[in-house]
């Protein structure tokens, strides 16, 4: 079958019968070298159940090394999880979570936030760049104080965006402040969290509590390991009764260091910087690489380890019959490509060259 717009000729022969070539979600990368040793390693003796054992001892004791300070970390199995266990335990009922109307809590959890919370809402909120402002928060407050609606208590913020951009320091403080003229909590969806230190070259304490981050999920996953998000409460107290409700929900693994030792592999020497620092240049070479792109254009700053493009649907389904994966994102021609640890400097460079392909073919119609 031709695609509309393309010639059998390029249908036929410049289409490998291409094995699938991922760039779809960094979800579909292998786990890094460090963390399977890790893995291994801890397959080697048995250990104490229910996060009792070594591993995960010190896998926490590296991650307050790593923030600076003696916060509580608890390890689950995945970002949903994470979220909305943590957002859970940020708030009762008949409170409500601001969030900008693209996060993942808002758009991709099946509602597990309102459920784990028992119904705590979700209030979106639209602002450019998929990031909240000051502004954008201070008016879900004051909308309403009548007991009819939630009260808001809850500022959530994801870092890096769903768009994939960033905030800076300066945002983050200026949230913070209008956090506590509202008397809110923060919590961040460190889905990308890496990736947005190694953008910034900021260190996680600044990132986070030095900056009035309350709660922290910090994806392993999408940085090198199999699954394992990591939940850090810097403030010990909202941390109270935390391993109870992990349990209830089937977060608590009865084999938890199969969960925790990988993080080791991520922790030290800093490969979970290496891996997010690697990840982003390879979106920057794929942005630079179709800068010059006639009828491609970047939706959206590249600023850590994705990159969104406008692209023609003729062009997609061109890539798509090339054997590249890909979401689509914010209307027909919205294409997201996510780089990981170990996408490759040639996976990139035949990306790019298929683009240019595939639009100079559209030109040529």
């Amino acid at each position: 079958m031709t695609t509309p717009g393309f010639s059998n000729t390029i249908a036929n022969s410049d289409i490998a019968t291409a094995s699938p070539r991922f760039l779809a979600s960094d979800n579909t990368s292998g786990i890094c070298p460090e963390a399977m040793q890790y893995l291994l390693r801890a397959n080697e003796l048995d250990d104490l159940a229910y996060g009792n054992d070594v591993w995960t001892e010190r896998a926490a004791a590296r991650f307050r090394t790593l923030f600076e300070t003696d916060c509580e970390i608890f390890f689950v199995f995945n970002g949903t999880a994470a979220n909305s266990l943590a957002l859970a335990s940020m708030c009762q009922s008949y409170h409500g979570v601001i969030c900008h109307q693209l996060a993942h809590i808002e758009t991709d959890e099946c509602g597990g936030p309102e459920f784990f919370s028992n119904g705590s809402k979700l209030l979106p909120v639209d602002s450019p760049m998929g990031k909240l402002t000051p502004e954008g928060i201070a008016g879900v407050v004051t909308r309403r104080n009548d007991i009819h609606y939630p009260r808001p208590r809850v500022v959530s913020i994801t870092q890096a965006t769903e768009v994939g951009t960033l905030y800076s320091l300066e945002e983050l403080q200026a949230i913070r402040a209008v956090a506590d003229q509202y008397d809110l909590r923060i919590h961040m969806d460190g889905a990308r969290f890496a990736n947005a230190c190694a953008s910034l070259d900021v260190t996680p304490a600044e990132m986070t509590w030095k900056a009035g981050v309350d709660v922290l999920c910090f994806s392993g996953t999408k940085n090198g390991l199999a699954f394992g998000e990591a939940i850090i409460f810097f403030d010990r107290d909202m941390a109270r009764d935390f391993e109870y409700r992990c349990k209830q929900a089937g977060q608590l693994a009865s084999k938890m260091r199969f969960v925790s030792a990988p993080w080791l592999g991520l922790l030290e020497n800093n490969t979970w910087l290496a891996n997010a620092s690697h990840a982003n240049a390879m979106a920057q070479r794929l942005m630079k690489g179709v800068s010059d792109v006639e009828g491609i254009d970047v939706m959206f700053p590249v600023q850590a380890n994705s990159v969104f493009l406008e692209i023609p649907p003729a062009a997609q389904q061109y890539l798509r019959e090339c054997g590249w994966t890909f979401y689509t994102f914010i209307g027909e021609g919205g294409v997201r490509f996510v780089c990981s640890w170990n996408t490759s400097e040639a996976l990139i460079d035949s990306l790019v060259a298929d683009l240019r392909r595939a639009l100079a073919q559209r030109c040529q119609q």
